[in-house]
């Protein structure tokens, strides 16, 4: 790994091309992501619709996910008319356990290709449980019993409408054994 950039930034930046991926494919929506990934203190689940998951295993972390009301409706609704269910039996409120559900669903594929990007890249695994999405009326800190003191923030749009990731990650960093020069 280049050793200008720290591990979580590079993550962080495998993360963000992830959810482009899934995202474009699931909505067929344009999905733009900031230039920018900021340092942040501590991860939080911000209303109107959190998600949180962990994942273990070669490396270790949290991901959070931030959704306005609007951005959550958004996604929701273009990933089901892109699989064919009719415009006028899809849910309108992000309350309801439709938008939920399919929240669930589509961080689950992200998660799913992001790992799959750090496997073919550096042949390391993890695992994740079900994400856990949401409906908020406030703001809630998440810690975890684990030195996370890595964090940060990545923003997106689709449609006009913003969301965020949130990753903290442990201190870790990755070294390609094939940059390392014998003596």
């Amino acid at each position: 790994m280049e050793s200008a950039h720290r591990t979580i930034d590079v993550v962080s930046s495998i993360l963000c091309e992830a959810v482009k991926n899934v995202l474009s494919t699931s909505t067929k929506k344009n999905i733009d992501y900031s230039s920018t990934i900021q340092k942040i203190q501590k991860v939080m689940m911000q209303p109107d619709i959190g998600c949180f998951l962990q994942f273990s295993g070669d490396y270790n972390g949290l991901l959070v996910v931030n959704f306005s009301g609007d951005a959550a409706v958004s996604i929701y609704r273009n990933y089901m008319l892109t699989m064919g269910m009719p415009e006028e039996d899809l849910a309108k409120d992000f309350t309801s356990n439709e938008v939920i559900d399919s929240i669930g669903e589509i961080i689950n594929q992200i998660m799913g290709e992001f790992m799959r990007m750090i496997a073919d890249k550096y042949q390391l695994i993890a695992v994740c449980g079900q994400p856990k999405v949401l409906a908020l009326n406030n703001a809630i800190t998440l810690t975890i019993d684990s030195d996370h003191r890595d964090n940060r923030r990545m923003a997106f749009n689709i449609e006009q409408e913003r969301f965020q990731l949130e990753l903290a990650l442990e201190q870790t960093e990755f070294i390609s054994i094939k940059e390392i020069k014998a003596v």
